[in-house]
């Protein structure tokens, strides 16, 4: 049965969040902490930063992982075909009628109205993250780690994956 439950918890994030990329976080997060309790918020946070600082697809790695907790290596293949089953789906069977309105105004009017829900669904994951990291350390230490990421991101150009495993080592040595 638990394979199943994963199968459905992947598969809905992959249908709705079509393509796997950072709109379906929110998605998944909903499924594995809210639907089913696998993992809290602030574990998930962490299987998020994890899988961040690795090449590929974020939420195939998620969902490989997650299923390995739960299922070994078979819970492992069905998060991960679960995730990209819906896009797989959809590319074969739709692969042919997106190639030959590509260049239709109506398709870049779509896509144009999509980002800003993949914005919304971002603030959201962040605004979640911030307020689990205020319960859990504080204020001063989350703004502390905000302040000192977004500088060396922004400002430094450090890449992104060297500020998450400087965070983990962080929150392994001091909190």
């Amino acid at each position: 049965m638990i394979l199943w439950d994963i199968f459905v918890a992947f598969f809905i994030p992959g249908i709705i969040g079509y393509g796997g990329g950072p709109a379906s976080i929110t998605l998944v997060e909903n499924e594995v902490v809210g639907n089913y309790g696998w993992m809290s918020v602030q574990e998930f946070g962490e299987v998020l930063a994890f899988a961040n600082s690795l090449p590929g697809p974020i939420a195939t790695k998620m969902a490989g992982y997650i299923g390995y907790e739960l299922g070994g290596i078979a819970g492992s293949f069905v998060g991960i075909f679960a995730t990209v089953a819906p896009s797989l789906i959809l590319m074969i069977l739709l692969g042919s009628i997106l190639l030959k309105y590509k260049k239709s105004e109506r398709v870049h009017r779509l896509t144009v109205f999509v980002q800003p829900v993949i914005a919304v669904l971002l603030g959201v994951i962040a605004w979640n993250f911030w307020t689990e990291a205020y319960v859990s350390i504080g204020l001063l230490q989350t703004g502390i780690i905000v302040v000192i990421s977004f500088y060396l991101i922004e400002i430094k150009q450090v890449h992104p994956a060297f500020i998450i495993a400087g965070a983990m080592l962080y929150g392994g040595f001091f909190l």
